[in-house]
Protein backbone atom coordinates (compact mmCIF):
# COMPACT_ATOMS: atom_id res chain seq x y z
CA UNK A 1 0.00 0.00 0.00
CA UNK A 2 1.45 3.35 -1.06
CA UNK A 3 2.07 5.83 1.76
CA UNK A 4 2.27 9.59 1.23
CA UNK A 5 3.31 12.17 3.83
CA UNK A 6 2.40 15.85 4.20
CA UNK A 7 2.26 18.39 7.00
CA UNK A 8 -1.43 19.10 6.43
CA UNK A 9 -4.09 16.92 4.83
CA UNK A 10 -7.23 18.72 3.64
CA UNK A 11 -10.37 16.66 3.05
CA UNK A 12 -12.51 18.12 0.28
CA UNK A 13 -11.85 20.41 -2.69
CA UNK A 14 -14.99 22.49 -2.51
CA UNK A 15 -15.37 26.14 -1.55
CA UNK A 16 -13.91 25.52 1.94
CA UNK A 17 -11.14 23.13 0.90
CA UNK A 18 -9.79 25.34 -1.87
CA UNK A 19 -10.00 28.33 0.46
CA UNK A 20 -8.06 26.44 3.15
CA UNK A 21 -5.32 25.49 0.70
CA UNK A 22 -5.00 29.10 -0.43
CA UNK A 23 -4.83 30.31 3.18
CA UNK A 24 -2.07 27.79 3.81
CA UNK A 25 -0.13 29.06 0.78
CA UNK A 26 -0.50 32.60 2.10
CA UNK A 27 0.15 32.07 5.80
CA UNK A 28 2.42 29.01 6.10
CA UNK A 29 4.00 28.66 2.64
CA UNK A 30 6.65 26.21 3.86
CA UNK A 31 4.07 23.61 4.96
CA UNK A 32 3.43 20.72 2.57
CA UNK A 33 -0.18 19.73 1.99
CA UNK A 34 -2.41 17.47 -0.03
CA UNK A 35 -6.16 17.70 -0.76
CA UNK A 36 -8.18 14.48 -0.99
CA UNK A 37 -11.34 14.91 -3.05
CA UNK A 38 -13.75 11.99 -3.50
CA UNK A 39 -15.16 13.34 -6.76
CA UNK A 40 -13.38 14.11 -10.02
CA UNK A 41 -13.75 17.88 -9.92
CA UNK A 42 -13.25 20.80 -7.60
CA UNK A 43 -16.13 22.96 -6.46
CA UNK A 44 -18.06 20.72 -4.07
CA UNK A 45 -21.68 21.86 -3.88
CA UNK A 46 -21.21 24.19 -6.84
CA UNK A 47 -20.14 21.35 -9.11
CA UNK A 48 -22.45 18.68 -7.69
CA UNK A 49 -25.79 20.48 -7.95
CA UNK A 50 -27.04 21.04 -11.49
CA UNK A 51 -30.72 21.86 -11.04
CA UNK A 52 -32.28 24.85 -12.88
CA UNK A 53 -31.46 28.21 -11.37
CA UNK A 54 -28.81 26.93 -8.93
CA UNK A 55 -27.41 30.03 -7.21
CA UNK A 56 -26.05 31.37 -3.95
CA UNK A 57 -28.50 31.85 -1.09
CA UNK A 58 -26.49 34.79 0.26
CA UNK A 59 -24.53 37.66 -1.25
CA UNK A 60 -21.17 36.94 -2.86
CA UNK A 61 -19.39 39.72 -1.00
CA UNK A 62 -19.67 37.56 2.11
CA UNK A 63 -19.78 34.13 0.44
CA UNK A 64 -16.55 34.99 -1.38
CA UNK A 65 -13.12 34.56 0.21
CA UNK A 66 -11.76 37.35 2.37
CA UNK A 67 -8.55 37.39 0.27
CA UNK A 68 -10.10 37.15 -3.20
CA UNK A 69 -12.47 39.93 -4.37
CA UNK A 70 -15.69 38.98 -6.09
CA UNK A 71 -15.71 41.16 -9.21
CA UNK A 72 -18.81 39.83 -10.98
CA UNK A 73 -21.59 42.47 -11.07
CA UNK A 74 -24.07 39.91 -9.70
CA UNK A 75 -24.20 40.03 -5.91
CA UNK A 76 -26.42 36.93 -5.77
CA UNK A 77 -24.70 34.70 -8.31
CA UNK A 78 -25.55 31.62 -10.34
CA UNK A 79 -23.82 28.32 -9.65
CA UNK A 80 -21.56 28.28 -12.76
CA UNK A 81 -20.20 31.75 -11.87
CA UNK A 82 -19.40 30.61 -8.33
CA UNK A 83 -17.71 27.47 -9.66
CA UNK A 84 -15.59 29.57 -12.00
CA UNK A 85 -14.61 31.80 -9.05
CA UNK A 86 -13.43 28.75 -7.09
CA UNK A 87 -11.46 27.40 -10.07
CA UNK A 88 -9.90 30.80 -10.70
CA UNK A 89 -8.83 31.05 -7.04
CA UNK A 90 -7.32 27.55 -7.11
CA UNK A 91 -5.32 28.43 -10.23
CA UNK A 92 -4.18 31.75 -8.82
CA UNK A 93 -2.68 30.07 -5.75
CA UNK A 94 -1.46 27.02 -7.67
CA UNK A 95 -3.18 24.41 -5.54
CA UNK A 96 -4.60 22.14 -8.27
CA UNK A 97 -1.47 19.98 -8.39
CA UNK A 98 -1.97 19.04 -4.74
CA UNK A 99 -5.48 17.64 -5.29
CA UNK A 100 -5.90 13.87 -5.43
CA UNK A 101 -9.21 13.32 -7.17
CA UNK A 102 -11.26 10.16 -6.72
CA UNK A 103 -9.99 9.63 -3.16
CA UNK A 104 -12.74 8.98 -0.62
CA UNK A 105 -11.45 9.20 2.96
CA UNK A 106 -12.82 6.28 4.98
CA UNK A 107 -10.75 6.11 8.19
CA UNK A 108 -8.22 8.20 10.10
CA UNK A 109 -6.02 6.89 12.93
CA UNK A 110 -4.20 9.12 15.41
CA UNK A 111 -1.02 7.66 16.95
CA UNK A 112 0.13 9.63 20.01
CA UNK A 113 3.45 7.76 20.12
CA UNK A 114 4.38 9.33 16.78
CA UNK A 115 2.11 12.39 16.92
CA UNK A 116 0.84 11.58 13.46
CA UNK A 117 -2.34 10.79 11.58
CA UNK A 118 -2.64 7.82 9.25
CA UNK A 119 -5.47 8.30 6.77
CA UNK A 120 -6.95 5.60 4.56
CA UNK A 121 -8.77 6.52 1.36
CA UNK A 122 -10.50 4.42 -1.27
CA UNK A 123 -9.32 5.44 -4.73
CA UNK A 124 -11.61 5.20 -7.74
CA UNK A 125 -9.37 2.49 -9.21
CA UNK A 126 -10.14 0.26 -6.20
CA UNK A 127 -6.80 0.82 -4.50
CA UNK A 128 -6.64 1.54 -0.77
CA UNK A 129 -4.22 4.45 -0.35
CA UNK A 130 -2.64 5.60 2.90
CA UNK A 131 -1.63 9.17 3.67
CA UNK A 132 0.18 10.29 6.82
CA UNK A 133 0.14 13.84 8.09
CA UNK A 134 0.64 16.00 11.16
CA UNK A 135 -2.72 17.76 10.92
CA UNK A 136 -6.10 17.03 9.29
CA UNK A 137 -8.37 19.86 8.20
CA UNK A 138 -11.80 18.53 7.29
CA UNK A 139 -13.50 20.65 4.61
CA UNK A 140 -15.88 17.95 3.40
CA UNK A 141 -18.98 20.04 3.99
CA UNK A 142 -21.86 18.93 6.15
CA UNK A 143 -24.03 16.68 4.00
CA UNK A 144 -23.89 13.30 2.28
CA UNK A 145 -22.96 13.69 -1.39
CA UNK A 146 -24.41 10.27 -2.26
CA UNK A 147 -28.01 11.40 -1.89
CA UNK A 148 -30.42 13.78 -0.21
CA UNK A 149 -33.24 13.16 2.23
CA UNK A 150 -36.10 11.29 0.62
CA UNK A 151 -39.20 10.79 2.82
CA UNK A 152 -41.17 7.57 2.48
CA UNK A 153 -44.30 8.91 0.81
CA UNK A 154 -47.39 6.63 0.80
CA UNK A 155 -48.29 5.29 -2.63
CA UNK A 156 -45.17 6.63 -4.31
CA UNK A 157 -44.77 3.45 -6.40
CA UNK A 158 -48.12 4.09 -8.07
CA UNK A 159 -47.05 7.43 -9.56
CA UNK A 160 -46.58 7.19 -13.35
CA UNK A 161 -44.52 10.36 -13.72
CA UNK A 162 -40.94 11.17 -12.77
CA UNK A 163 -39.69 11.77 -9.22
CA UNK A 164 -36.44 13.72 -8.95
CA UNK A 165 -34.30 14.91 -6.05
CA UNK A 166 -32.38 18.13 -6.84
CA UNK A 167 -29.13 16.50 -5.69
CA UNK A 168 -29.46 14.00 -8.57
CA UNK A 169 -30.84 16.22 -11.32
CA UNK A 170 -30.84 14.48 -14.75
CA UNK A 171 -28.97 16.39 -17.43
CA UNK A 172 -31.49 15.44 -20.12
CA UNK A 173 -34.68 16.27 -18.20
CA UNK A 174 -37.20 18.07 -20.44
CA UNK A 175 -39.87 19.78 -18.38
CA UNK A 176 -41.27 21.99 -21.14
CA UNK A 177 -45.05 22.04 -21.04
CA UNK A 178 -45.14 19.73 -18.03
CA UNK A 179 -47.08 19.98 -14.79
CA UNK A 180 -44.53 20.13 -11.97
CA UNK A 181 -44.89 19.89 -8.20
CA UNK A 182 -41.93 20.89 -6.05
CA UNK A 183 -42.17 19.43 -2.54
CA UNK A 184 -40.43 21.73 -0.09
CA UNK A 185 -40.15 25.34 0.97
CA UNK A 186 -36.44 25.86 1.56
CA UNK A 187 -33.69 27.50 -0.49
CA UNK A 188 -33.78 24.87 -3.24
CA UNK A 189 -37.55 25.02 -3.69
CA UNK A 190 -37.72 28.81 -3.85
CA UNK A 191 -34.94 28.71 -6.46
CA UNK A 192 -36.46 25.98 -8.63
CA UNK A 193 -39.98 27.40 -8.92
CA UNK A 194 -39.11 30.71 -10.64
CA UNK A 195 -36.30 29.11 -12.68
CA UNK A 196 -38.69 26.53 -14.20
CA UNK A 197 -41.84 28.67 -14.42
CA UNK A 198 -41.26 30.01 -17.94
CA UNK A 199 -41.16 26.56 -19.58
CA UNK A 200 -43.68 24.49 -17.64
CA UNK A 201 -47.44 24.36 -18.04
CA UNK A 202 -47.75 24.86 -14.29
CA UNK A 203 -45.57 24.57 -11.22
CA UNK A 204 -46.68 24.29 -7.60
CA UNK A 205 -44.56 24.63 -4.49
CA UNK A 206 -46.10 22.17 -2.04
CA UNK A 207 -45.05 23.01 1.49
CA UNK A 208 -45.89 21.36 4.77
CA UNK A 209 -45.21 24.71 6.47
CA UNK A 210 -44.18 28.13 5.11
CA UNK A 211 -40.71 29.65 5.24
CA UNK A 212 -39.65 33.27 5.73
CA UNK A 213 -38.72 34.59 2.27
CA UNK A 214 -36.97 37.91 1.76
CA UNK A 215 -36.27 39.64 -1.54
CA UNK A 216 -32.83 41.18 -2.12
CA UNK A 217 -31.37 42.88 -5.22
CA UNK A 218 -29.60 40.53 -7.61
CA UNK A 219 -26.99 43.23 -8.28
CA UNK A 220 -25.33 45.58 -5.81
CA UNK A 221 -25.86 48.95 -7.49
CA UNK A 222 -23.64 50.83 -5.05
CA UNK A 223 -20.66 48.51 -5.53
CA UNK A 224 -21.07 48.40 -9.29
CA UNK A 225 -21.05 52.22 -9.31
CA UNK A 226 -18.00 52.48 -7.04
CA UNK A 227 -16.03 50.15 -9.33
CA UNK A 228 -15.82 53.01 -11.81
CA UNK A 229 -13.70 55.04 -9.42
CA UNK A 230 -12.16 52.78 -6.76
CA UNK A 231 -9.85 49.75 -6.78
CA UNK A 232 -11.60 46.38 -6.86
CA UNK A 233 -10.18 45.29 -3.51
CA UNK A 234 -11.45 48.40 -1.77
CA UNK A 235 -14.93 48.07 -3.27
CA UNK A 236 -15.03 44.43 -2.17
CA UNK A 237 -13.90 45.29 1.34
CA UNK A 238 -16.49 48.05 1.70
CA UNK A 239 -19.34 45.86 0.42
CA UNK A 240 -18.25 42.92 2.56
CA UNK A 241 -18.09 45.01 5.74
CA UNK A 242 -21.47 46.60 5.05
CA UNK A 243 -23.17 43.27 4.31
CA UNK A 244 -21.69 41.60 7.39
CA UNK A 245 -23.10 44.41 9.50
CA UNK A 246 -26.52 44.26 7.81
CA UNK A 247 -26.78 40.47 8.17
CA UNK A 248 -25.88 40.69 11.87
CA UNK A 249 -28.44 43.48 12.30
CA UNK A 250 -31.16 41.46 10.55
CA UNK A 251 -30.44 38.44 12.74
CA UNK A 252 -30.37 40.46 15.96
CA UNK A 253 -33.58 42.33 15.06
CA UNK A 254 -35.28 39.03 14.23
CA UNK A 255 -34.34 37.60 17.60
CA UNK A 256 -35.18 40.73 19.57
CA UNK A 257 -38.46 41.60 17.78
CA UNK A 258 -39.67 38.36 16.17
CA UNK A 259 -43.28 39.38 15.60
CA UNK A 260 -42.42 42.73 14.06
CA UNK A 261 -39.86 41.16 11.73
CA UNK A 262 -42.25 38.36 10.81
CA UNK A 263 -44.89 40.91 9.84
CA UNK A 264 -42.39 42.96 7.84
CA UNK A 265 -41.10 39.97 5.86
CA UNK A 266 -44.60 38.71 5.09
CA UNK A 267 -45.94 42.12 4.06
CA UNK A 268 -43.08 42.82 1.66
CA UNK A 269 -43.69 39.44 0.01
CA UNK A 270 -47.45 39.95 -0.36
CA UNK A 271 -46.89 43.44 -1.77
CA UNK A 272 -44.60 42.10 -4.51
CA UNK A 273 -46.99 39.29 -5.44
CA UNK A 274 -49.71 41.87 -5.89
CA UNK A 275 -52.82 39.68 -5.90
CA UNK A 276 -54.97 37.71 -3.50
CA UNK A 277 -52.54 35.01 -2.32
CA UNK A 278 -53.72 33.76 1.05
CA UNK A 279 -51.25 35.06 3.65
CA UNK A 280 -51.24 31.62 5.33
CA UNK A 281 -48.83 30.46 2.61
CA UNK A 282 -46.28 33.04 3.85
CA UNK A 283 -46.89 32.75 7.59
CA UNK A 284 -44.46 30.29 9.22
CA UNK A 285 -45.26 28.59 12.51
CA UNK A 286 -41.91 29.64 13.98
CA UNK A 287 -40.03 32.88 14.62
CA UNK A 288 -37.59 34.34 12.08
CA UNK A 289 -34.23 32.52 12.13
CA UNK A 290 -35.50 29.53 14.10
CA UNK A 291 -34.86 28.13 10.65
CA UNK A 292 -32.72 29.65 7.92
CA UNK A 293 -34.33 32.58 6.12
CA UNK A 294 -34.64 32.18 2.33
CA UNK A 295 -33.43 34.83 -0.09
CA UNK A 296 -34.95 35.42 -3.54
CA UNK A 297 -33.08 37.75 -5.93
CA UNK A 298 -35.19 40.64 -7.24
CA UNK A 299 -38.26 38.85 -5.86
CA UNK A 300 -38.20 36.32 -8.72
CA UNK A 301 -40.38 33.85 -6.82
CA UNK A 302 -42.94 36.55 -6.10
CA UNK A 303 -42.96 37.55 -9.78
CA UNK A 304 -43.59 33.94 -10.82
CA UNK A 305 -46.48 33.74 -8.35
CA UNK A 306 -47.94 37.04 -9.59
CA UNK A 307 -48.21 35.71 -13.17
CA UNK A 308 -50.34 32.78 -12.00
CA UNK A 309 -48.03 30.23 -13.64
CA UNK A 310 -46.59 29.32 -10.25
CA UNK A 311 -48.58 28.65 -7.11
CA UNK A 312 -48.18 27.60 -3.49
CA UNK A 313 -50.08 24.91 -1.62
CA UNK A 314 -49.70 24.58 2.15
CA UNK A 315 -50.85 21.12 3.12
CA UNK A 316 -49.66 17.63 3.95
CA UNK A 317 -49.37 14.70 1.58
CA UNK A 318 -51.96 11.97 2.00
CA UNK A 319 -50.56 9.79 -0.78
CA UNK A 320 -49.22 9.73 -4.30
CA UNK A 321 -51.62 8.70 -7.06
CA UNK A 322 -51.00 7.60 -10.64
CA UNK A 323 -51.32 11.18 -11.87
CA UNK A 324 -50.08 13.29 -8.98
CA UNK A 325 -50.43 13.88 -5.25
CA UNK A 326 -53.50 13.69 -3.04
CA UNK A 327 -53.40 16.09 -0.08
CA UNK A 328 -54.79 15.66 3.41
CA UNK A 329 -57.39 18.32 2.60
CA UNK A 330 -58.70 16.09 -0.20
CA UNK A 331 -57.35 18.25 -3.00
CA UNK A 332 -55.32 16.56 -5.74
CA UNK A 333 -52.36 18.10 -7.54
CA UNK A 334 -51.78 16.78 -11.05
CA UNK A 335 -48.12 16.28 -11.90
CA UNK A 336 -45.93 14.91 -14.67
CA UNK A 337 -42.82 15.58 -12.59
CA UNK A 338 -42.44 15.72 -8.82
CA UNK A 339 -39.27 17.33 -7.44
CA UNK A 340 -38.53 16.32 -3.86
CA UNK A 341 -36.66 19.37 -2.54
CA UNK A 342 -36.94 17.76 0.88
CA UNK A 343 -33.49 18.54 2.22
CA UNK A 344 -30.06 17.09 2.77
CA UNK A 345 -28.66 14.33 4.96
CA UNK A 346 -26.08 15.68 7.39
CA UNK A 347 -22.87 13.67 7.36
CA UNK A 348 -19.99 14.91 9.55
CA UNK A 349 -16.39 14.38 8.46
CA UNK A 350 -17.49 13.19 5.03
CA UNK A 351 -18.47 9.90 6.64
CA UNK A 352 -14.94 9.06 7.79
CA UNK A 353 -14.38 6.98 10.92
CA UNK A 354 -11.91 8.27 13.54
CA UNK A 355 -9.63 6.25 15.81
CA UNK A 356 -7.63 7.58 18.76
CA UNK A 357 -4.66 5.38 19.72
CA UNK A 358 -6.35 2.27 18.40
CA UNK A 359 -9.83 2.93 19.82
CA UNK A 360 -12.88 4.25 17.93
CA UNK A 361 -13.49 7.94 18.62
CA UNK A 362 -17.17 8.81 19.12
CA UNK A 363 -17.72 12.45 18.11
CA UNK A 364 -21.31 12.39 19.40
CA UNK A 365 -20.03 12.24 22.99
CA UNK A 366 -17.71 15.22 22.60
CA UNK A 367 -17.88 19.00 22.72
CA UNK A 368 -16.76 21.22 19.87
CA UNK A 369 -14.01 23.66 20.88
CA UNK A 370 -14.53 27.17 19.45
CA UNK A 371 -16.52 25.55 16.66
CA UNK A 372 -13.19 24.35 15.27
CA UNK A 373 -11.81 21.26 17.04
CA UNK A 374 -13.18 18.27 18.97
CA UNK A 375 -12.65 17.67 22.66
CA UNK A 376 -9.81 15.18 23.35
CA UNK A 377 -8.98 14.71 19.66
CA UNK A 378 -5.53 15.97 18.65
CA UNK A 379 -4.57 17.82 15.48
CA UNK A 380 -7.88 17.81 13.65
CA UNK A 381 -9.83 20.87 12.60
CA UNK A 382 -13.38 21.14 11.27
CA UNK A 383 -14.61 23.77 8.86
CA UNK A 384 -18.33 24.33 9.46
CA UNK A 385 -19.75 27.63 8.29
CA UNK A 386 -22.60 29.76 9.58
CA UNK A 387 -26.25 28.78 9.41
CA UNK A 388 -27.39 32.39 9.88
CA UNK A 389 -24.93 34.03 7.48
CA UNK A 390 -22.63 33.14 4.60
CA UNK A 391 -20.73 29.86 4.99
CA UNK A 392 -17.37 31.31 3.95
CA UNK A 393 -17.35 34.04 6.60
CA UNK A 394 -16.78 31.32 9.20
CA UNK A 395 -14.67 29.09 6.94
CA UNK A 396 -12.12 31.87 6.38
CA UNK A 397 -11.54 32.65 10.05
CA UNK A 398 -11.56 28.97 11.06
CA UNK A 399 -8.74 28.16 8.64
CA UNK A 400 -6.85 31.28 9.69
CA UNK A 401 -7.13 30.13 13.30
CA UNK A 402 -5.93 26.60 12.52
CA UNK A 403 -2.87 27.93 10.77
CA UNK A 404 -2.22 30.32 13.67
CA UNK A 405 -2.23 27.25 15.91
CA UNK A 406 0.17 25.38 13.61
CA UNK A 407 2.54 28.34 13.56
CA UNK A 408 2.29 28.58 17.35
CA UNK A 409 3.17 24.91 17.72
CA UNK A 410 6.26 25.42 15.57
CA UNK A 411 7.33 28.32 17.79
CA UNK A 412 6.76 26.30 20.96
CA UNK A 413 8.43 23.20 19.54
CA UNK A 414 5.30 21.07 19.95
CA UNK A 415 3.69 18.53 17.64
CA UNK A 416 0.27 18.12 19.19
CA UNK A 417 -2.67 20.33 20.20
CA UNK A 418 -5.69 18.88 21.98
CA UNK A 419 -8.75 20.64 23.46
CA UNK A 420 -9.37 19.46 27.03
CA UNK A 421 -12.49 20.11 29.07
CA UNK A 422 -11.55 20.53 32.74
CA UNK A 423 -14.69 22.48 33.62
CA UNK A 424 -17.26 20.26 35.33
CA UNK A 425 -20.09 22.79 34.97
CA UNK A 426 -20.04 22.90 31.15
CA UNK A 427 -23.31 21.37 29.96
CA UNK A 428 -23.90 19.63 26.64
CA UNK A 429 -26.22 21.48 24.26
CA UNK A 430 -27.31 20.83 20.66
CA UNK A 431 -24.62 21.74 18.15
CA UNK A 432 -27.00 24.03 16.26
CA UNK A 433 -29.82 25.98 17.87
CA UNK A 434 -32.25 25.65 14.96
CA UNK A 435 -35.43 23.69 14.34
CA UNK A 436 -34.83 22.82 10.67
CA UNK A 437 -35.72 19.25 9.76
CA UNK A 438 -32.27 18.30 8.47
CA UNK A 439 -30.72 19.47 11.75
CA UNK A 440 -33.23 17.60 13.91
CA UNK A 441 -32.68 14.44 11.86
CA UNK A 442 -28.94 14.70 12.50
CA UNK A 443 -29.18 14.69 16.29
CA UNK A 444 -27.25 11.71 17.58
CA UNK A 445 -24.71 11.83 14.75
CA UNK A 446 -22.91 15.12 15.42
CA UNK A 447 -20.94 16.60 18.34
CA UNK A 448 -22.33 19.06 20.88
CA UNK A 449 -21.64 22.63 21.80
CA UNK A 450 -21.23 23.61 25.44
CA UNK A 451 -23.08 25.99 27.72
CA UNK A 452 -20.12 28.38 28.01
CA UNK A 453 -17.01 29.53 26.17
CA UNK A 454 -14.87 28.21 24.57
CA UNK A 455 -17.28 25.36 23.88
CA UNK A 456 -20.22 27.55 22.93
CA UNK A 457 -20.99 28.40 19.30
CA UNK A 458 -21.63 32.10 18.85
CA UNK A 459 -23.07 32.08 15.30
CA UNK A 460 -21.83 35.68 15.32
CA UNK A 461 -19.07 36.84 12.99
CA UNK A 462 -17.90 39.74 15.16
CA UNK A 463 -17.51 37.54 18.26
CA UNK A 464 -15.87 34.73 16.28
CA UNK A 465 -13.48 37.17 14.64
CA UNK A 466 -12.30 38.40 18.04
CA UNK A 467 -11.96 34.86 19.38
CA UNK A 468 -10.36 33.15 16.40
CA UNK A 469 -8.25 35.85 14.77
CA UNK A 470 -7.21 37.84 17.83
CA UNK A 471 -7.87 35.55 20.81
CA UNK A 472 -5.19 34.00 22.98
CA UNK A 473 -3.97 30.58 21.81
CA UNK A 474 -2.63 29.45 25.20
CA UNK A 475 -6.02 29.66 26.89
CA UNK A 476 -5.65 26.80 29.35
CA UNK A 477 -8.04 24.64 27.33
CA UNK A 478 -6.03 23.92 24.18
CA UNK A 479 -3.24 21.66 25.42
CA UNK A 480 0.09 21.64 23.57
CA UNK A 481 2.25 18.52 23.91
CA UNK A 482 4.67 16.10 22.22
CA UNK A 483 7.85 18.22 22.10
CA UNK A 484 9.80 18.09 18.86
CA UNK A 485 12.88 17.06 20.86
CA UNK A 486 11.36 13.63 21.40
CA UNK A 487 12.35 10.80 19.11
CA UNK A 488 9.63 9.97 16.60
CA UNK A 489 9.68 7.24 14.02
CA UNK A 490 9.58 8.51 10.44
CA UNK A 491 6.60 7.10 8.53
CA UNK A 492 7.79 4.22 6.39
CA UNK A 493 7.95 4.78 2.64
CA UNK A 494 6.94 8.42 3.05
CA UNK A 495 7.13 10.72 0.09
CA UNK A 496 6.54 14.46 0.10
CA UNK A 497 3.08 15.50 -0.97
CA UNK A 498 4.56 18.05 -3.30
Amino acid sequence: MANHYSDVLIIGAGLSGIGAACHLRRELPNKSFVILERRQAIGGTWDLFRYPGIRSDSDMYTLGYNFKPWSNPLAIADGPSILEYIRETAAEYNVEDQIRFGHHVKRAYWDSSQAIWSVEANADNGELVRYTCRFILCCAGYYNYDGGYQPDFPGVDSFKGKIIHPQKWPEDLDYSGKKVVVIGSGATAVTLVPAMADKVESITMLQRSPTYILSLPREDAVSNFLRRFLPEKLVYRLARTRNIFLSLLLYKMSRAFPQAMANFIRKQALKQIGHGLDSKHLTPRYAPWDERLCIVPDGDLFQALSTGKASIETDQIDSFTETGIKLKSGKELEADIVVTATGLVIQPLGGAELFLDGKPFDITQKLCYKGVMLQDLPNLGLVFGYTNASWTLKADIVTEYIFRVLGHMDQKGMRQCTPRNQDDIVQFRPFLDMTSGYIKRAEGTIPHQGSKAPWRLHQNYALDLMMLRYGKLDDGVLEFSNPTGQQFATPASSVAAD
